[in-house]
């Protein structure tokens, strides 16, 4: 559907220019944000690639272990329906730790295992299960220390300070995963009184 309505945009975009005679303008437009996409992309490498590096090293040290293991008595609290060995619960960690260290881009092939797991322990329903909805909202407003991503992106467009993002980051994240847990449980038990 995405897909529909970009190619639709673009359409109308193209056609509007035509019409007004600023085609001129819509090229030129395409070419720079082309050189700008490079451009960034090329900046986001050079840091994920930097981060996926340190958490390599933190994951052979065993320090993502040891970090899981801390979160992993408030994650099983938050998903009771997910057995303690199963390999949903290694996903969910794992996702939230990549999450922690803003590292979007890794996280989200976690993300995608832990709802196949989640799916599996919902019998395949195409319905989503208590746990699933939790962790879609816990991803969705997950707790960052370092938004790499950001970072590298005030770095590629000569940020001063491209680290200052660091603190309020962390504040906002930390209310909103609040506010999303708080939400997930609030509507769970409007729905287990109804029903």
């Amino acid at each position: 559907m995405v897909n529909y309505i970009w190619v639709f945009m673009t359409v109308i975009g193209i056609i509007f220019a035509a019409l007004n005679g600023t085609m001129a303008e819509v090229n030129e437009a395409v070419f720079r944000g082309a050189k700008e996409a490079v451009t960034l992309c090329i900046g986001l490498v050079s840091i994920l690639v930097f981060w996926l590096g340190i958490m390599k090293i933190a994951e052979e040290a065993g320090l993502l272990e040891k970090l899981a293991g801390l979160f992993r008595p408030f994650v099983k609290g938050l998903f009771p329906e997910v057995p303690a060995g199963h390999p949903a619960m290694g996903y969910i960690l794992s996702n939230m730790m990549a999450n922690l260290f803003g590292l979007g881009n890794a996280a989200t092939p976690l993300g995608i295992k832990a709802m196949e797991e989640l799916k599996k322990l919902n019998g395949g329903k195409n319905s989503a299960s208590r746990s699933m909805i939790t962790f879609l909202a816990i991803n969705t407003s997950s707790i960052t220390l370092i938004p790499t991503t950001v970072i590298a992106i005030r770095m590629t467009y000569d940020s001063k300070s491209p680290t200052e993002i660091v603190g309020p980051t962390l504040v906002a994240t930390f209310f909103s995963a609040i506010a999303a847990i708080l939400i997930d449980r609030y509507f769970h038990y409007r729905r287990s009184r109804k029903g």
